[in-house]
């Protein structure tokens, strides 16, 4: 098991209108497919019709399977009136016990704090739910300025320390993923309560 890739679940938070998502998501899975340690599955929110009742549906059920088989996840997400969408709250909610003992990443973006108040915010909410949110992040402030509509990032300096940060993080993802999968094989997590 431990020779086989880690499946990476990359989710695109936003689903609004002209929202930017889908260009720094194209940024964050061309790097994610760069690395060999991975298989990644990309789940975009805006695709994924999940019932805002928390009911079951094909989709979330498909979503829950994603999360159930993933080693590792990194969400993709905009900062709205210093939070996080709530498209992606709902998906969190979506899912229960499959977040349980796996590392979470984060690529954030949006204004002059580049999306950090939502991934603060995020880490309390994971935690709740037994998921381990890691420190290092990739935040791209006033992104329309750097990243092109096909996720390029058009400034040489923003692309130099974007790619590393975002090789610091897949590094940790690489660490914490292949750690918890180890330890989640040994000895399956327990929740309570």
């Amino acid at each position: 098991m431990n020779d086989q890739p880690l499946r990476l679940v990359l989710i695109i938070a936003s689903t609004r209108q002209g929202r930017f998502g889908a260009a720094i998501g194209r940024w964050t899975a061309g790097i994610a497919t760069g690395r060999p340690e991975f298989a990644t599955d990309v789940i975009d929110l805006a695709e994924l019709h999940l019932p805002a009742d928390l009911g079951g549906s094909a989709h979330a059920a498909e979503f829950i399977g994603c999360i159930g088989d993933a080693d590792a996840i990194l969400v993709v997400t905009c900062e709205y009136n210093h939070g996080y969408p709530a498209s992606l709250k709902l998906a969190i909610d979506t899912v229960r016990n499959e977040w349980a003992a796996k590392p979470v990443g984060f690529v954030s973006y949006g204004g002059l704090a580049g999306g950090l108040r939502a991934v603060e915010q995020l880490r309390q909410v994971l935690a709740e739910l037994h998921a381990v949110t890691l420190r290092d992040t990739v935040s791209f402030h006033s992104p329309h300025d750097h990243v092109d509509q096909n996720g390029r990032v058009t400034d040489p300096a923003t692309a130099k320390s974007a790619e590393a940060a975002a090789h610091t993080l897949f590094d940790r993802l690489t660490w914490w993923g292949t750690a918890l999968r180890a330890a989640r094989t040994a000895h399956p997590y327990a929740l309570t309560g």
